[in-house]
């Protein structure tokens, strides 16, 4: 097992959750699902929060986070302290988090994103290290800003 991923959706996302937790197993991940299995309308605030809480109690090693657009869901997870989290939009951005902000959740947006490149994104993401130096001066900047 390479570790655990923490996933999460409301309605908005949830074909590509499904999806992404089938790619996700297929890698050798175990997935803690916290997010809607219904199309039924729900608040994203609370699925961001679960995945961050997670993420941030290191129950899981990255999260990742699917809403319609991927930004009210990123933006709830990153109230949570200690989460960096970013909406990937292509692979090269998924790969920039990782590297230079040291981001530990990614989120999507099924709507305005295509499937494929939504999962070489999370690959990029799961596959890249946080270069450091002076990457990590201004994650410490990011951290004191949540003092």
């Amino acid at each position: 097992m390479k570790g655990k991923i923490a996933i999460g959706n409301d309605h908005g996302g949830l074909d590509y959750k499904n999806r992404l937790m089938k790619f996700l197993k297929e890698q050798g991940y175990e997935v803690i699902n916290v997010g809607t299995d219904s199309e039924d309308s729900c608040d994203y605030p609370v699925y961001g929060k679960k995945v961050a809480e997670l993420v941030k109690n290191g129950d899981a090693k990255y999260g990742v986070l699917i809403c319609t657009t991927g930004e009210g869901i990123s933006i709830s997870a990153n109230k949570v302290k200690g989460i960096r989290c970013g909406v990937a939009y292509n692979p090269q951005v998924a790969a920039l988090m990782r590297q230079h902000n040291d981001a530990n959740v990614i989120a999507f947006g099924q709507k305005f994103m295509d499937y494929e490149m939504v999962e070489k994104a999370l690959f990029v993401f799961l596959n890249t290290e946080f270069e450091g130096g002076i990457h990590q001066r201004r994650v410490e900047l990011i951290s004191d800003i949540e003092k």
